[in-house]
């Protein structure tokens, strides 16, 4: 006797395939290929635009992401996941299937703070905070998929993870899901992030490093002010906060091989509330460093304190440098997981290998650095839904046409992933599969 849950299978495939006559048993194996899921995530386009309008309107900063998580895990109920609720404050960890292999898909859920330019009915409700790096559609994608695959539970040869991981800008929220038990027993872990620059409907990905290590300093010249027409008894560090910003470039200019990718960027400049004729005691200078190596990463933080040094006490001042307190390492992916969902993605939609790693920075990083992991970038630039602008940018807008494809993505990794692990280490598994590159 076929199940209600399994009638629902049948029914998915049969639309996918447009089969008129199927067995049960194949309409069931067709709902768990890659066509079946395709077909059911676009039938539930409605349902993840909702989602992802809904989660919007509530950007919510790191580590105090408390309404998103409540829509979360309300929604986790409705479609009967269980789950964990305050991992790393704010975060979830919810679970599918059972047993071994266990593998992980992630969604990051914190906001950024910036007051949203867009002219829409479900903009941000909270002025100075939005969703403006994706994070609302990584959420939507990641519960579209947890339906996809709850549909197919039964089935499942294994545990599939879900992660809901707070203040992925810049505070590192991942760390803390580790900390606190996020890839116990996991095998091996999936993310995506919505991709602006590339065309919408086209995946991509890479073998080794997709991302950059980053860090963020702070630093204070501080000399000795005074009025500014008798420079000469001031030891002057606004000069000397010219000359090192001017000092630190030669960091990358010269100093990192050309074949190499590394950033120095000097982005505030701050001399403080004050008249024109009055020199200040100090100033301070926030920036980022970016690396696409561990190695010349650390090479760039050493030199960026001992330049600061140099340079102000060239000018009579000293410089304090401050760094965060938790830098982000390069995202490496594994090579044999980039193998297996480059042959996903090229059943989901259009699938190019990318070119050149980002200088961004991701979190997903330190889940890459503790067990193999892949990461992925869905394409999102289409001009006529208005999805032009970069991340980041105040005008930020998402293809809501691509939510079905990354939702279908998740889950069809998932499934792929299982069937990869079943019986052995996942990245021998995978290797030993053809060449999809």
């Amino acid at each position: 006797m076929v199940t209600s849950r399994r009638m629902r299978l049948v029914t998915t495939a049969c639309v996918a395939l447009a089969a008129l006559t199927v067995t049960p048993a194949q309409a069931v194996e067709a709902a768990l290929t890659t066509a079946g899921l395709v077909a059911e995530a676009r039938s539930l386009f409605l349902w993840l635009q909702q989602h992802r309008r809904e989660l919007h309107k509530m950007p919510e900063l790191a580590f105090d992401e408390t309404r998103t998580s409540a829509y979360l895990q309300r929604e986790l109920k409705a479609l009967d996941i269980p789950f964990r609720a305050g991992v790393a404050g704010t975060g979830i960890i919810a679970t599918l299937g059972s047993g071994s292999p266990r593998v992980a898909l992630r969604s990051d859920i914190d906001a950024l703070p910036i007051k949203e330019a867009n002219d829409v009915e479900y903009i941000s409700r909270f002025p100075g905070r939005m969703h403006a790096c994706g994070h609302d559609a990584h959420m939507t994608m990641l519960l579209g998929a947890a339906r996809l695959l709850k549909q197919r539970e039964g089935d499942l040869k294994g545990t599939v993870v879900l992660l809901f991981q707070p203040a992925e800008e810049s505070r590192g929220g991942a760390q803390d899901m580790i900390d606190e038990g996020a890839l116990e027993g996991v095998s091996a872990i999936s993310g995506i992030h919505v991709w602006p620059d590339t065309p919408s409907g086209t995946i991509t990905t890479k073998v080794g490093t997709i991302m950059a290590a980053s860090d963020r300093f702070n630093i204070t010249v501080s000399g000795a002010g005074g009025h500014a027409g008798l420079p000469h008894r001031t030891r002057d560090p606004v000069v000397a906060a010219a000359a090192l910003v001017g000092a630190l470039q030669p960091l990358v200019s010269r100093e990192t091989a050309p074949t190499d990718g590394a950033v120095v960027t000097v982005a505030r400049f701050n001399t403080g509330v004050g008249a024109s004729n009055v020199i200040p005691d100090s100033v301070e200078m926030l920036g980022t460093i970016r690396a696409l190596t561990g190695r010349h990463f650390a090479t760039l933080r050493r030199r960026v304190t001992e330049v600061a040094a140099a340079v102000a006490g060239a000018h009579g001042c000293s410089a304090n440098v401050a760094w965060s307190p938790r830098p982000y390492v390069p995202t490496v992916n594994d090579a044999s997981l980039v193998k297996l969902v480059a042959g996903v993605a090229r059943e989901v939609a259009d699938f190019q290998v990318l070119d050149e790693p980002s200088m961004a920075a991701e979190d997903f990083s330190f889940y890459a650095n503790k067990i193999p992991g892949v990461f992925t970038f869905l394409g999102i630039r289409n001009e006529s839904a208005g999805s032009l602008y970069a991340l980041h940018r105040p005008q930020f807008t998402m293809d809501e046409h691509e939510l079905p494809t990354g939702a279908a993505l998740h889950a069809a990794t998932a499934l792929r992933m299982l069937r990869a692990a079943k019986g052995g280490d996942l990245t021998a598994a995978v290797g030993a599969m053809s060449d999809e590159l």
